[in-house]
């Protein structure tokens, strides 16, 4: 086993309390005070993230729209200059490489963001895509990331920016925006429910900014957040995982993110076959929400059932700080999807009755 990778802002991890973990081969806090506590003040107040364990990837060139519209799913046809857009890139079977955001940054000049532990696997997958007239950069090592997430967010990014950020609209952003003293591009994204930004940055810009805004948030009650809040906040937002969710053995449609699936656009593109396929016989499987009715919670990869037969397995589960249930989303056979449901988890080899409920668990009031 390789040694840990680390972001920029590992040594301040320290400074913070922060308790670290191997993440996909990275350090990264899991939780600087505690998971609850972290969850509790992004969804009342206020929570930063360091995410510069994410992949940068510029894409330039004559032959970037083509390109792209080939790769992902999504029509990037549609989006304009400022306008970020969230997709996946699938296998000709119509399992998933990966999620991502593209950016448009101006005609022929993409950024695409990408998962961590797929850096690697995503760059090889565009170049082998790639044709004449598009360039590739893997810049990742050359940015870092924050996630500055919360009812409170904006008004705290507000004290440090000149920039009006009410005029930065939700999947919008300014590519060059000064925050706390510094050049970053400023995307109203994020991975949590709530209302936020991501800020891209260089190593050293980051590292600096992170002190400056918990600083700037203290009165506010901001807190640092680890990956533990940020996945229970993005599970309660029903916002796929990819290595959960998605995988290469689960498609776009089956993880419910038909949204990005635009089998009308007339690119070509790969997997489009598949996926239309799928929609035409009747997806597979779903997606689904499900709520313990026994006492149990109901974990990764834990096996469900109905009437005795294996039909599925549980992608995420964990007892919901906010709505103190224990939930999970779970791939199951379609037949099996319908809201009301009863099925069974194997939970420590009992099974015990679970029923499947609405999504998104959570969604936060405007």
């Amino acid at each position: 086993m390789g040694e840990l990778q680390r972001t920029p802002l590992f040594e301040a991890y320290s400074k913070y309390g922060g308790k670290t973990i191997d993440f996909g081969g990275w350090e990264l806090p899991v939780q600087f005070s505690s998971i609850k506590e972290e969850h509790e003040a992004v969804r009342t107040k206020a929570g930063l993230f360091d995410v510069s364990h994410m992949g940068e990837i510029f894409v330039s060139g004559e032959g970037s729209l083509e390109f792209l519209q080939n790769l992902v799913t999504n029509d990037v046809s549609k989006i304009k200059d400022g306008q970020a857009q969230y997709t996946a890139m699938c296998y000709e079977d119509g399992g998933t490489v990966d999620d991502l955001l593209v950016y448009k940054l101006a005609d022929n000049d993409y950024l695409l963001v990408v998962n961590a532990s797929n850096i690697e696997k995503d760059f090889e997958w565009m170049q082998k895509n790639a044709g004449d007239g598009v360039v590739l950069k893997n810049e990742s090592e050359n940015y870092g990331l924050l996630a500055f997430q919360g009812p409170h967010a904006a008004g705290i990014l507000q004290r440090l920016t000149e920039e009006d950020l009410s005029s930065i609209r939700p999947f919008r952003f300014k590519a060059d925006v000064e925050v706390g003293g510094y050049p970053v591009l400023l995307s109203r994204t994020g991975y949590t429910g709530e209302d936020g930004f991501e800020i891209y940055a260089s190593p050293e810009a980051v590292v600096a900014l992170w002190d400056k805004i918990l600083e700037e948030g203290k009165e506010e009650g901001a807190l640092p957040a680890g990956l533990g809040a940020r996945d229970t906040l993005r599970f309660e937002a029903c916002l796929a995982l990819y290595g959960q969710e998605l995988t290469k053995d689960i498609s776009p449609l089956e993880a419910g993110i038909n949204f990005v699936v635009k089998l009308d656009k007339e690119q070509d593109f790969n997997g489009k076959a598949a996926l239309a396929a799928q929609k035409a016989d009747g997806i597979p499987r779903k997606l689904v929400g499900i709520e313990m009715i026994d006492k149990g919670i109901p974990r990764h990869g834990y096996k469900v059932f109905a009437n005795g037969e294996e039909i599925g397995e549980v992608t995420t589960g964990t007892q919901s700080p906010t709505l103190k249930k224990n939930i999970g989303l779970a791939i199951v056979a379609r037949e099996f999807a319908e809201l009301g449901t009863e099925l069974e988890v194997e939970i420590r080899n009992k099974r015990l009755k679970a029923k499947t409920v609405e999504t998104p668990f959570y969604k936060r009031s405007k």
